[in-house]
């Protein structure tokens, strides 16, 4: 669950009733399920729930799941073992019941007992989940089980329905029955009321819903909420998708105070700017600090950037490891406050660390501003889902001589007035003198995310090959390479780069970095320097064929094979990929055919440029691919997908190399 507040009493305590069955017994299974081997409408589907029931009723703190799985292949299996994840403490799992009913019918009751596993633990909060695993699981099975929910009288709480899943649902049934307040009827009556987080009386009830066309929720006189839905088909598994959670079908319920979704964030808005701001605060300590970094003579520019190296230099715990409770008081230091606390500590978490940014600037005398927003990489920020957990990632923007700049100080080894493509594009709020204080923040541009290629390659008579490759990355790619460098010793990381270039070089070529340059200087390129051998080309008694475009031969081209397309596409960022490698051939050996010079369009979106150029002895192969999309929408899948059919089309071409003879015809 999102959160649970308590209620405020303001009369007697009302008498709660038990909870009555509400999912009923088991269900005998039907001979055409008992027989089923494959599900017509999802063909390949590795299982399907027959039937999803969840019921959940406020007012007597109750909420129930019933699911019947039907095990269609050996993957399916994995639904055997079952995970619920609950908040110790004022929320238990009861009343688990589970069995397996084999394609002859045969029964095997779950008798072992739960376990309770630990997942997570936050001041006062502590996450954990039962697990079970149904027995005697084949394929061909029927997975069944129950459990009901119960938290305490004190807390109010709204389900959560995810309706779509990973597996296909024949059937499902949903049921809220929500806090007495907002239910008709004499019976209903109640003088209780309900307080969120903020204190504020949570007189409305709403949701937030994605679900298939022409399905609703109902809600009958009293005041109860239901939905059925048949045929769901599983998450769509696509490369490139955007997240899950913003598209899959689901409903999910809250109580709050606002009355409209402008309200709701505009209240929100100015509670997280009074934090940030109080956080924030540009104390006697910050301002002796910023004196000491940057000079009265500095221009704006410059000390933005000073500051920023400033606290990038700090130990971010989200990259290197947060401190426990008790190591802070054996340190004698409490949970950072203020931003003093984490420039006098030297360390903090991301958010912290971009809100200590936030104070020097300030303390400077910059225009400065905090941007709170979604990370792109776990959900798009929709305005109409009034939650404000959708926003986790604490930005900065400054205006330096009327233009406005966007910095990411609490992403390690970001350079200075560069994104994380995490947050490019990313939307959420920032702090504003008015109402109006959604935003997205500017994208990238594919200028900022280079990776280019190069090789000096040297081919023997019979298509064997040894020669040096470097890779010269900017942007998002040596973001990528620079931070995983703070997680793992340099062996590692290496390891890891060779496993990615195995896959960019020809089959048969081995290519292991031999060392890094630049790996700690985030405003400078990071260049590899790789040592390549092996076996490039396929000999014949005439001819030696070599792949044309060497690192683009075997390199997994996206789209190519997908004709169809149900959800957008999300690339992350755009970029630009050049590569140039030069054949140094042997005597005997002269090129009798090359890589066409060639130019591949897509309008407005993107471009392949493949060139060859010839000199006694030698062939260097040149090609660019610039992609400036970072989205495109289902409609335009057809076009993208194919401009990348012919981009890994003309990728296939080869190098013809012919002996030569001499002119005794030796």
């Amino acid at each position: 669950m999102r959160f649970n507040t308590y209620m405020r009493i303001t009369a007697l305590a009302l008498t709660c009733a038990a909870p009555a069955a509400a999912l009923g017994q088991f269900q005998a299974p039907t001979q055409d399920e008992l027989k089923m081997t494959a599900d017509p409408a999802n063909p390949g589907a590795a299982a399907v729930y027959l039937n999803v029931t969840e019921i959940a009723d406020d007012p007597i703190h109750y909420q129930s799941v019933y699911e019947r799985i039907k095990v269609l292949t050996e993957k399916g299996k994995e639904l055997a073992t079952v995970e619920i994840p609950y908040v110790r403490g004022n929320r238990t799992i009861s009343d688990i019941k589970g069995r397996t009913i084999h394609a002859d019918g045969t029964i095997v009751p779950l008798v072992v007992k739960p376990e309770d596993l630990m997942v997570s633990k936050s001041g006062e909060w502590q996450w954990e989940k039962k697990v079970f695993t149904l027995p005697s699981v084949e394929v061909g099975s029927i997975l069944e089980f129950i459990y009901e929910e119960h938290y305490d009288d004190d807390h109010f709480s709204s389900p959560e329905w995810e309706i779509q899943r990973p597996y296909p649902v024949v059937k499902a049934h949903y049921q809220f029955t929500p806090f007495k307040g907002f239910l008709s009827g004499s019976s209903n009556a109640t003088s209780r009321y309900l307080v969120d987080e903020h204190g504020e009386v949570a007189s409305q009830l709403m949701w937030w819903q994605v679900v298939p066309k022409g399905v609703t929720v109902q809600r009958d006189a009293i005041g109860r909420y239901s939905l059925d839905v048949a045929n769901i088909p599983a998450v769509p598994q696509e490369e490139w998708m955007p997240p899950q959670h913003s598209f899959r079908y689901k409903v999910f319920f809250y109580y709050t105070s606002a009355r409209s979704e402008k309200e709701f964030w505009n209240m929100a808005g100015k509670r997280w700017s009074k934090d940030v701001d109080h956080f924030a605060e540009a104390s006697k300590p910050i301002e002796e600090a910023v004196k000491g970094l940057v000079l009265p003579t500095d221009s704006e520019l410059d000390k933005a950037r000073k500051l920023y190296q400033a606290v990038q230099a700090l130990d971010n715990t989200d990259f290197s490891r947060k401190k426990s409770a008790t190591e802070l008081k054996d340190l004698k230091q409490k949970e950072a406050k203020r931003a003093e606390d984490t420039w006098t500590r030297k360390s903090g978490s991301s958010e912290q660390i971009a809100m200590l940014y936030l104070a020097m600037a300030r303390a400077a005398g910059l225009h400065a501003y905090a941007f709170t927003v979604a990370n792109r990489e776990e959900s798009i920020f929709d305005p109409n889902y009034l939650y404000t957990g959708q926003l986790d990632e604490t930005l900065v923007g400054l205006t330096i001589d009327g233009k406005e700049i966007t910095v990411d100080p609490g992403e390690k080894m970001c350079a200075f007035k560069e994104l994380h493509w995490q947050h490019a594009n990313a939307s959420g709020l920032r702090q504003t003198s008015d109402a109006n204080n959604m935003t997205t923040l500017t994208g990238q541009t594919y200028i900022e995310n280079k990776l280019v290629r190069t090789g000096e390659i040297h081919v023997d008579a019979q298509g064997g090959m040894s020669g040096s490759l470097q890779f010269s990355m900017s942007g998002q790619e040596a973001l990528r390479w620079r931070q995983r460098a703070l997680r793992n010793d340099i062996d590692e990381v290496k390891k890891s780069f060779d496993e990615w270039i195995g896959g960019q070089v020809p089959e048969g070529v081995e290519a292991h970095v031999d060392h890094f340059v630049g790996m700690d200087s985030p405003e400078t390129n990071l260049i590899a320097v790789i040592k390549a051998q092996g076996s490039l080309g396929a000999a014949t008694a005439k001819r030696v064929l070599l792949p044309g475009l060497f690192f683009a031969t075997r390199g997994g081209h996206p789209f190519v094979n997908q004709e169809n397309r149900r959800t957008p596409v999300d690339m992350h960022y755009p970029d630009q990929v050049t590569d140039q490698v030069t054949y140094h051939l042997p005597d005997g050996l002269a090129v009798e055919g090359a890589p066409k010079d060639d130019k591949l369009v897509w309008p407005q979106h993107a471009v392949l440029v493949v060139k060859s150029a010839q000199a006694p002895g030698s062939i260097t192969v040149a090609r660019q691919l610039s992609r400036a999309f970072t989205f495109a929408t289902a409609a335009e899948y057809q076009d993208l997908h194919g401009f990348y059919q012919k981009v890994a089309a003309a990728d296939q071409q080869q190098i013809v190399l012919t002996r030569q003879t001499n002119a005794k015809g030796n």
